[in-house]
């Protein structure tokens, strides 16, 4: 089952938070992601706070009661100077997409994406953008096969020196 969020459900919202970032710790080659102490206590509250000032939504996917999904979507805002080179259309941004462990294989991350993207489509916008690890190859072959594709790549380079604390 497929709800919007509920208060009720925030610890749960944070374990999945948690089990992503786990996740990419495991991936991340660089070695510069962190879960830090306070992550649990405070990311979930960072994350619907954003999405309340950016007319966002939280959509959970629910089973047996406790939330083994879900995914979280804003509405993009420009800046003045973004106009200068770029035509700006209203687009939607997924911010998290996350599907527990042990619920994966089950299209509810197809049932999530498709509840965004029936919001986006209510709130008028023209595209849909999302961020993916570059580690993350799952999440990117789930993306491609919905049809989405880069448009923008960030590139990374470690440089050699003294590394100042």
């Amino acid at each position: 089952m497929i709800i919007e969020y509920e208060e009720k459900y925030l610890e749960n919202v944070r374990d999945l938070l948690v089990e992503l970032e786990e996740y990419i710790l495991e991936i991340d080659h660089d070695h510069l992601d962190q879960l830090h102490p306070d992550y649990r206590e405070k990311m979930a509250l960072y994350d619907l706070k954003e999405l309340e000032e950016n007319e966002g939504k939280c959509f959970l996917a629910i089973d047996e009661g406790k939330v083994v999904g879900l995914i979280m979507g804003l509405i993009r805002s420009y800046e003045e100077q973004d106009y200068l080179d770029y035509i700006c259309p209203k687009s939607g941004i997924i911010t998290e997409l996350i599907i527990s462990k042990k619920a994966r294989g089950k299209a509810l991350g197809k049932q999530l994406m498709a509840k965004m993207e029936e919001y986006f489509l209510k709130m008028d916008c023209r595209y849909i953008l999302v961020d993916v690890f570059a580690y993350n190859n799952q999440a990117i072959n789930f993306y491609e096969h919905k049809g989405y594709h880069t448009r923008m790549q960030t590139m990374i380079k470690k440089i050699e020196g003294e590394e100042k604390v």
